[in-house]
């Protein structure tokens, strides 16, 4: 059984916390109420937002209401794709890349790529930030992403 990070409140730090401190930016508008803001982001956000596991094969333990939406899974069906097949075989290699620099580099702004729904749909994602989940002690949980403009192909 997959345990739901959807408004957890550690995780919820994490993914803003490093948000915050390796892009430079906050996830979520000041204007929110910090108590309120977990919430608003999972609920409420107009953008996805989407993070995978450290696994061999990344799993998605995370996706917005927004980012369910937008690749046509609930909760439940996210968190059980690895995070690969949200990329259509032909766009894996570059998606990697993308994920290795990421690794290495803390985090990549301006992304935009192909990605594929649950029914096949394909779409572009713009304008993406990917980071890496690290916690204020060092430790890698993996990385999270986050898009506001997304078209279908």
């Amino acid at each position: 059984m997959t345990v739901s990070l959807s408004l957890d409140p550690q995780f919820f730090h994490l993914l803003t916390e490093s948000h915050q401190r390796l892009v430079g930016a906050p996830l979520f508008d000041s204007t929110i109420a910090r108590a309120d803001a977990a919430r608003w982001l999972y609920e409420d956000a107009p953008f996805c937002v989407l993070a995978h596991n450290t696994d061999v094969d990344p799993r998605f333990i995370y996706a917005n209401r927004a980012a369910q939406r937008c690749f046509e899974y609930d909760w439940n069906g996210i968190t059980a794709l690895q995070s690969r097949f949200s990329a259509e075989q032909p766009n894996r290699e570059e998606r990697a890349q993308l994920l290795e620099s990421v690794r290495t580099r803390g985090f990549a702004s301006g992304y935009r790529g192909v990605r594929i729904s649950r029914s096949g749909r394909r779409f572009w994602i713009e304008g993406g930030t990917v980071w890496n989940l690290i916690d204020g002690d060092g430790v890698h949980h993996g990385q999270a992403a986050t898009f506001h403009h997304w078209h279908d192909v």
